[in-house]
C-alpha cells in the first residue's frame, strides 16, 4: 500500500503540472507560437544537456557494460511488439489510415514528454541510465520502422507507387547526440570541469517541469472533449497499457531465471513500456494522409488516461 501511495502522490504531482499548462493555454496566456518555442528548447537545449550530465553523474565505464542486458531485453518487447501489433490489424481488420498509428501505440513511447518526467519522479536520478537505454532503442525504432509502417499506410498511395525517402537525420535527434556525446566523454576518462557540470545542471533542471507544461499546452489543443472510444482506439489503448507491459513483464521473468536483473532497472523498463503514445503520431500520420482524428484521440487518451495506469502498474511489479 506504502508503493501505491507513493506513486499514485508521484503522479498527482505531474498532473498538476500538466494541468497548469492545461489552464495557461486555455485562458490564452500561452500564444500559439509559444508550444514550438517550449519544444525547442526542450529537445535541442535542455534536454541534451540535461541527459549529458546525468550520464557522467551516473555511470562508470564498468556500470555502461552492465546496461547491454538491458538493451537486449528492450530490443526482444520491441520485436514481439511489432509482431503482435501486425497480427491484430490483419485479424480485427484495421482500415488503411490507422493502421501505422496502431501498430505504433503498441510499440513506441512518448519517453521524452512523459516517460522521462514520470521516471524521474518515480525513481530518481538513479534510473537515468536504464531510461536511456529504452530512449534509445525507442528513437531508433520510431524513426527506422515505426515511420516505414506509417508511411505505407498512405491510403491515397497507389500501389507499386515509389515510397517517399527516409530521413536518415531523424535518427540523431539532439538528445540522442547529447547521450553519444556524454558515452564518447566518460570513455575518454577526463573529468567534468564544475562550472560546465553546474551551468549544463541548472539548464537541464527546466526539463521535467517543463515538459509536463507542454504536454497541459497539447492537451489544450487538442480538447479533452475530442476523446471518444471506438473500437480501435480501445483496441490500441489495450496495446499501449497492457500488451506492452505483458510483453516486458514476461521478458523479466524470462531472464530473471538465468541472471540478476536490477530492481530499479526492472521497474523502470516496464514503466516506460506502458508510456503514452508518441506526441508527434498525428504529425506523421498527415504527412501520410492517414486518419489524423484517430491518431489525434488515441495518443490524447492514452496521455490522460497514463494516471489511473501507472500506479496499477507500480503495484504489480512489485511481485514480479
Amino acid at each position: 500500500m506504502a508503493a501505491f501511495l507513493t506513486s499514485l502522490s508521484s503522479v498527482v504531482e505531474i498532473v498538476l503540472v500538466i494541468a497548469l499548462g492545461f489552464w495557461l493555454r486555455s485562458s490564452k496566456k500561452f500564444d500559439n507560437n509559444f508550444k514550438g518555442t517550449i519544444s525547442f528548447l526542450i529537445m535541442n537545449v535542455a534536454l541534451p544537456l540535461s541527459i549529458f550530465v546525468s550520464v557522467l553523474d551516473n555511470l562508470t565505464r564498468e556500470k555502461l557494460v552492465g546496461l547491454s542486458g538491458g538493451l537486449i531485453y528492450v530490443l526482444i518487447s520491441f520485436a514481439l511488439g511489432y509482431l503482435v501489433a501486425w497480427l491484430l490489424t490483419k485479424a480485427f481488420r484495421i482500415r488503411p489510415g490507422r493502421r501505422g498509428t496502431f501498430i505504433n501505440m503498441f510499440v513506441n513511447a512518448n519517453t521524452i514528454f512523459i516517460g522521462l518526467p514520470l521516471n524521474l519522479a518515480l525513481f530518481g536520478d538513479k534510473s537515468l541510465p536504464y531510461f536511456l537505454i529504452y530512449y534509445v532503442a525507442n528513437t531508433v525504432s520510431t524513426w527506422a520502422i515505426g515511420v516505414f509502417f506509417i508511411s505505407n499506410d498512405d491510403p491515397t498511395k497507389e500501389k507499386g507507387a515509389a515510397k517517399g525517402k527516409f530521413n536518415w537525420r531523424k535518427l540523431l535527434p539532439s538528445p540522442l547526440i547529447g547521450f553519444l556525446a556524454a558515452l564518447i566523454y566518460l570513455l575518454t576518462g577526463l573529468p567534468l570541469p564544475e562550472l560546465v557540470d553546474k551551468t549544463f545542471s541548472m539548464v537541464g533542471g527546466i526539463v521535467t517541469p517543463m515538459s509536463l507544461i507542454y504536454i497541459g499546452i497539447i492537451l489544450a489543443d487538442a480538447g479533452l472533449k475530442s476523446i471518444h472510444f471506438d473500437r480501435d482506439t480501445v483496441l490500441a489503448l489495450l496495446g499501449r497499457f497492457v500488451v506492452a507491459p505483458a510483453i516486458m513483464i514476461a521478458i523479466m521473468l524470462f531472464f530473471k531465471n538465468t541472471t540478476s536483473i536490477p530492481s530499479i532497472e526492472q521497474s523502470t523498463l516496464i514503466i516506460q513500456a506502458a508510456t503514452p503514445g508518441l506526441a508527434v503520431l498525428p504529425i506523421l500520420v498527415g504527412q501520410s494522409h492517414g486518419d489524423v482524428e484517430y491518431a489525434t484521440n488515441v495518443v490524447t487518451t492514452s496521455t490522460v488516461l497514463f494516471v489511473v495506469v501507472v500506479p496499477i502498474l507500480m503495484q504489480i511489479v512489485q511481485y514480479i
